[in-house]
């Protein structure tokens, strides 16, 4: 069994109170507390440190647990509430972040497994194939690249692996697509691991490219990726996400 946690601030850079914004006349968040209910956990909580939020998640009766106003990630959020909550430090959590309403519940329940199976993996997350050379280029797509058994090797911004005899073969685009994946900002944590995670300061690859699961990598955990068995929708970043995601979420409701 397992556990879900859904990280929520009030304070998001790009869109304020991102989590109590309506779609259709209902909070973003309380889609996201429907996703999850989905997936088949024996717990699911929203975390936050903002009473707007939490009076807003009681009013469509999801569970709530308060934490500091502090916390300079999702991962300290979930270790404070496993630390709450005496959770045993085999117990597995999956983080949910806040704005992800078309995350496919069967994806959360995938990564779940994944990691209760894989015992001597810290982590587990998920990841889809690149459909492109653009894509493979885009700096705002995270690449993921594994060994022979699924264990990320890294994690990058940037096209990796580097193909380097690439400009040899002029006029012929050739990326190495097929070599990385398309990471999905999914994870699921064993409690030990969300603690440990927590009191480590960040690390230089970790700041260099602004990805927290490389902490993981250059800390010497084990992160397993599987590819998702179901694609998910954008998530909300900004006012054009919620006019998008509210035009998905209609039509999937008529």
């Amino acid at each position: 069994m397992f556990k879900i946690v859904i990280p929520a601030r009030y304070g998001s850079t790009r869109l304020p109170g991102k989590p109590l914004l309506h779609i259709a006349g209902k909070p973003l968040l309380e889609y996201v507390w429907g996703v999850a209910l989905r997936a088949g956990a024996d717990e699911t909580l929203i975390a936050t440190d903002d009473e707007r939020i939490a009076s807003a998640a009681h009013a469509f009766g999801a569970s709530i647990v308060m934490t500091e106003a502090t916390h300079q990630s999702g991962t300290d959020r979930l270790a404070e509430v496993a630390r709450t909550l005496g959770w045993a430090p085999d117990t597995v959590v999956v983080n949910l972040q806040g704005d992800e309403p078309l995350m496919p519940p069967a994806a959360l329940t995938q990564v779940a497994k994944l990691l209760l199976k894989e015992t001597a993996a810290a982590m587990a997350t998920l990841s889809t194939p690149i459909g492109s050379a653009a894509e493979f280029s885009d700096p705002n797509v995270v690449k993921v690249v594994c060994d022979g058994r699924g264990r990320a090797l890294y994690f990058s911004r940037s096209p990796i692996p580097f193909e380097r005899d690439a400009h040899a073969r002029v006029g012929v685009q050739s990326a190495p697509v097929a070599l990385a994946q398309r990471h999905l900002g999914i994870y699921a944590y064993r409690v030990s691991t969300l603690q440990r995670l927590s009191e480590l300061s960040p690390t230089p690859l970790e700041l260099c490219e602004r990805l927290e699961q490389l902490r993981a990598l250059e800390s010497g955990l084990q992160i397993v990726v599987n590819t998702a068995c179901a694609v998910p929708g954008p998530g909300v970043d900004t006012a054009a996400d919620l006019a998008a995601v509210e035009r998905l979420l209609l039509r999937v409701v008529s």
